[in-house]
């Protein structure tokens, strides 16, 4: 029996120390996956930069869920670092000329202008443009319009057709599940409860919604007029008719230039080069080129760029979310870094939590104590909480597309009484020692009291919200009010009334920041820190996480994946919500 056990834990050890070897074999195969990815590739003379657009783009490279097994995407790049790389190869002598192959481009349309305004600007330099596509969506038309040659598939088409919002209610549906949603909201055009409590927009809703898309619209025709040659009026009676879904017709309306297929593009860029027909094009992808673009000054002064891109949420929150637990975090360890001399907060957010957003305006506050100079910088969107972590902030700049304003609150709370006693049979009853011990509950409905209760919170919550934008914009609060009531402005329109100082990109609040810090020589360092899929693939596994639905999510939905994560989002909320009334999709 004793030589029994003695081979059994014989065996049992070396089962253990196989495995050991196989995991800690398997992290170092994938680490050194990870830092290979990492090496610059070298760029070849007389090479064309190839730009796709098959993934989301974030604001800050890789800070958003990524699928570790997707070896083919070792990173997803943010729109500074696109931009950058763009303006790198407008000087770069290697580089002749850019490929753009965009179906379409899941991207705001604040985000899509500021790479099309640096593709533009790359043809300043002489360099060609080159676009090809199957299939243009409206977002990739206007991206790609500042190409000198546009070709489309014989069979393919261009969906120009204007700007429209579609929002779906569901107060009929909860009707007749039984389902209560009881809301209570401050300001007239805090429209995100609709849904719940509408068949409908409100008119108020109909109004900032189509000055808004009216505002973007004329942005993006002026822009195709100016690239394309072709009148504004024109153009809206292409878009009316909806024309340019025939590729000839396209062509004729100078919309693309000529329908052809990829081989035809690439022989063109090939006489460009002056190669022979049966030569093969050097092409670099712009994540691979990316690796190649030096880095972000130097000295030891530094300004922090903190990344708040996406909902607002209680707690860490996780990549491509603003977890105000790990954003308070951020701040504080800014704060006291004596190296760091000022901080951009780049805001690409319709808000969330209003009690995540108040502890990331406290945060900031204390940082502002420091002497720091403090620059907020909007990109898509810096809506109703994504304002409020802004408006204290010594400076803001927002881009004339920029979606803002919505300041006010809502809070949504359901009750599923009459559905679990009319279609369960489901009842309950009930002691209490007090007239509210069974606190909020979702088996009963709200009494007039407990309604009245909310109500007040929710205008107490509003009226901080307020005061908060009053401090930080040196604004009557009751001026404040005049333009709040969660309406939504455009960065144009929000200059004029108060709310942002000046129009411009991250580049101009940079520039700010360093000039208010007294900075002539600094390096930039940025926040949240991200990593590679690999990295976020085994920090998920030790931290014993969830595995990585969102990605497989994203993957199976495409386009539809935002409206999930809003709802998604909405009904996790807990508390007070300052976030903006529906999602923004540039088709």
């Amino acid at each position: 029996m004793a030589q029994f056990f003695k081979f059994l834990l014989a065996s049992c050890l070396g089962v253990t120390i196989a495995l050991a070897i196989l995991f800690f074999g398997t992290i170092a195969i994938f680490g050194a996956m990870a830092s290979q990815g990492n090496v610059p590739k070298p760029v070849s003379d007389n090479s064309v930069l190839r730009i796709t657009f098959d993934n989301t783009i974030p604001e800050k490279t890789n800070n958003l869920e990524m699928d570790p097994f997707d070896f083919a995407n070792d990173q997803i790049l943010g729109v500074h670092d696109i931009i950058k790389s763009i303006e790198h190869a407008k000087t770069d002598d290697r580089i002749k000329g850019i490929l753009i192959e965009a179906d379409g481009i899941t991207a705001g349309f604040t985000t899509t202008g500021a790479v099309r305004k640096a593709l533009a600007d790359f043809k300043t330099s002489g360099k060609f443009i080159i676009a090809y596509s199957d299939y243009y969506t409206q977002g990739a038309y206007y991206m790609v319009s500042v190409a000198d040659e546009i070709y489309l598939n014989p069979l393919g088409m261009v969906d120009f057709r204007g700007f429209a919002a579609q929002v779906p209610f569901f107060k009929d549906m909860l009707d007749r599940l039984g389902i209560s949603m009881q809301v209570f909201y401050a300001g007239k055009f805090k429209s995100a409860t609709e849904p719940y409590r509408r068949n409908n927009m409100s008119e108020e809703n109909k109004l900032q919604l189509r000055e808004y898309l009216n505002e973007l619209y004329a942005v993006m025709l002026n822009e195709i007029s100016e690239s394309r040659g072709v009148s504004v009026a024109d153009l809206r009676k292409a878009a009316d008719s909806y024309a340019a879904n025939d590729p000839e017709a396209a062509v004729k309306l100078d919309l693309v230039d000529a329908v052809g297929y990829r081989d035809d593009a690439l022989q063109d860029i090939r006489e460009r080069l002056g190669m022979e027909s049966d030569k093969q094009i050097n092409t670099i992808s712009l994540e691979d080129y990316s690796r190649s673009v030096g880095g972000s000054g130097s000295g030891s002064d530094k300004i922090a760029v903190v990344y708040a891109e996406g909902t607002i949420l209680d707690g860490k929150g996780d990549l491509g979310s603003v977890g105000s637990e790990r954003y308070t975090k951020i701040i504080n360890k800014i704060r006291k870094d004596d190296n760091i001399k000022a901080v951009v907060l780049r805001i690409n957010s319709p808000g969330g939590s209003a009690i995540a957003s108040e502890n990331i305006w406290r945060e900031l506050s204390l940082l502002r104590e420091t002497d720091k100079p403090v620059i907020a910088s909007m990109g898509d969107y810096a809506a109703s909480g994504g304002y409020y972590i802004a408006c204290m902030a010594d400076s803001i700049y927002a881009e004339p597309t920029t979606l803002t304003g919505s300041i006010g609150v809502f809070n949504i709370i359901p009750s599923a009484q009459k559905m679990l006693a009319d279609k369960a049979g489901i009842r309950f009853d009930t002691v209490k020692t007090g007239r509210y011990a069974t606190g909020i509950s979702p088996f009963y409905d709200l009494t007039e009291d407990e309604k009245q209760i909310i109500q007040l919170r929710t205008d107490q919550t509003y009226d901080i919200f307020l005061r908060r934008v009053a401090e930080g914009r040196k604004m009557e609060k009751g001026k404040v009010h005049e333009i709040a009531q969660g309406r939504v402005w455009t960065g144009m329109t929000a200059e004029k009334i108060g709310l942002v100082d000046e129009i411009g990109g991250l580049n101009k609040a940079i520039e700010t920041a360093a000039r208010m810090a007294g900075l002539e020589d600094y390096r930039l360092t940025e926040y949240p820190q991200t990593k590679e899929p690999i990295e976020q693939f085994f920090d998920r596994f030790m931290d014993e996480e969830e595995p990585y639905s969102s990605v497989l999510l994203r993957k199976q939905l495409g386009a539809w994946y935002p409206y999930y994560r809003y709802f998604e989002d909405i009904q996790n909320s807990h508390g007070m919500q300052a976030r903006l009334p529906f999602v923004l999709q540039f088709q």
